[in-house]
């Protein structure tokens, strides 16, 4: 198992900490034994339902000390499959696993339900699923396809809604694998540790989510493609389990992520538990129904120390987006929470556009729940946006009303600064920053409601005609604006209000 000391060290050693486990596992899986799943009776013809002949496989490979179950090439047509530790599946070129449309196993009792939505409360109505289980690769160039899952909250008795489904594991390592059709998760798991994946591909951009990561920590997920409906890589903390975990030492880096009507990063909105050292690293968005970038707080939940570096994005709602909210829909009586510590470093943002979210596009933005809870200590440094653009000078009047019971970008509407909005913030920095738009823009470039220790240094904006002034701070205190220009190299026009 991983140590915390292995996941200091960078997402290099992480890899090669994760390579390292991950061969160790095989190593020890094919001295045991391979266990071919036709020898157990699976036809792989893609009408047989194959689900009892693979859990055989895998059950003998249990028996035996652990081994390695091989799909050869075939589609595997499955209810659900019952995975156990010490057992790998090796899915060849050519191999399909296909999810069946009836009799998967039943979603078993939650006492906690009530907290989340009924995917998030279940893991055994799923095509592939561990619970408690520890030392396992899923590994090859094959499928995993979820043809016959759903996506919606309403699932039928022998239905299934998820792919790959995993509630307090470890250990567990996905390699190669493509996902489609994953229902309403392509991968949810929770409550588990030391988890790895890489160079996976998900295509669900039809469905729901891509990878859920919940009440979980040393998760690295690098090299991969993920396109999804619904959230893309999301990082959650509910109450599914009756109890929540720190989240902590996860690490996303070097993958393309797709989400055609939600978010692509994000944190939330689920978020009872609280979340620690966490970093995306050179990462392409190639699209968002609403945010890019998106960390919300709505269940009391302290994000503290999160990094994002060398992330290119475009076509996104909104580039940027966080905020504090106070739905509070945990136990316990949870208080509003915390953004702080946050780090957004090298981005590039273009081509800023809605398909769906009801407006053309929504601007940056980071907003806290009130004048006492506000979002702390976040530096940009080299962000780069160009927006749509397209408003009326008279938008920089606008008062966006103060929504903290809900948390997608819409619930502001149009913001009253084409580039940055920011409200109920402290110690904000922009370094080297540029904002510019695609359409000429008559709001401000930056405008602070209600913030101290908001600093623009070395920057650049673009001037729209019309436009009151660049630079505004309403309510603001301890605020400077240093070594910043137009895009035409003129001093920004500054407003204190």
């Amino acid at each position: 198992m991983r140590s915390r000391t292995l996941w200091a060290l960078g997402g290099a050693a992480v890899l090669a900490a994760a390579g390292v486990l991950a061969g160790t596992v095989a190593s020890s899986a094919w001295a045991a034994g391979t266990f071919n799943v036709t020898t157990f009776g699976a036809k792989g013809n893609g009408t047989a339902i194959d689900s009892p002949a693979i859990n055989k496989a895998i059950a003998a490979a249990s028996t035996a000390g652990g081994g390695t179950v091989v799909f050869p090439s075939g589609t595997y047509l499955s209810r659900s499959i019952h995975l156990a530790s010490g057992v790998n599946l090796q899915l060849n070129s050519g191999a399909t696993i296909k999810a069946a449309s009836s009799g998967m196993d039943a979603a078993e009792p939650n006492a906690f339900s009530k907290w989340q939505d009924f995917g998030h409360s279940h893991f055994h109505n799923a095509l592939m699923w561990g619970d408690g289980v520890h030392d396992i690769t899923i590994s090859g160039s094959g499928t995993i396809d979820g043809a016959g899952l759903v996506t919606s909250n309403n699932v039928p008795a022998g239905v299934g809604d998820k792919a790959l489904s995993l509630k307090l594991c470890s250990n567990i390592h996905v390699n190669g694998v493509t996902f489609r059709r994953g229902g309403h998760f392509a991968v949810l798991f929770n409550g588990c540790h030391d988890m790895a994946f890489d160079h996976v591909t998900i295509l669900t951009a039809a469905d729901r989510d891509g990878i859920n990561v919940v009440n979980s920590w040393n998760v690295d997920i690098g090299n991969s493609h993920v396109e999804s409906v619904d959230d893309a890589v999301v990082l959650k903390s509910d109450f599914a389990l009756g109890r929540t975990f720190p989240s902590h030492d996860i690490h996303v880096h070097d993958t393309t992520i797709l989400s055609t009507q939600n978010n692509a990063l994000q944190f939330g909105s689920e978020t009872c538990g609280n979340f620690s050292a966490v970093t995306f690293d050179r990462i392409t968005i190639t699209g968002a129904g609403k945010a890019g970038i998106g960390i919300v707080s709505q269940d009391g939940s302290v994000i503290d120390g999160v990094s994002y570096n060398t992330i290119t994005m475009s076509r996104t709602a909104i580039p940027i987006y966080l905020k504090i909210g106070s739905r509070l829909s945990c136990p316990g009586n949870p208080t509003i929470g915390h953004i702080r510590n946050v780090s957004i470093s090298n981005v590039t943002g273009t081509h800023a556009v809605s398909p769906v979210s009801g407006a053309p596009e929504f601007s940056p933005t980071i907003a806290g729940a009130s004048p006492g809870s506000p979002v702390e200590n976040v530096t940009l440094t080299n962000v780069n946006l160009t927006v749509a653009g397209g408003h009326p000078a008279s938008d920089a009047n606008i008062v966006p009303p103060e929504v903290n019971n809900q948390h997608a970008p819409k619930i502001y509407g149009t913001r009253p600064a084409y580039g940055w909005w920011l409200r109920h913030v402290k110690g904000i920095t922009f370094t080297g920053c540029t904002v510019r738009f695609d359409r000429n823009d008559g709001r401000p470039a930056f405008l602070t409601m209600d913030g101290s220790g908001v600093h623009i240094d070395g920057s650049t904006l673009q001037r729209g005609s019309g436009s009151p002034y660049d630079i505004g701070f309403q309510g603001s205190s301890g605020t400077s604006v240093t070594n910043t220009h137009t895009t035409t190299g003129a001093a920004p026009r500054i407003r204190m209000f």
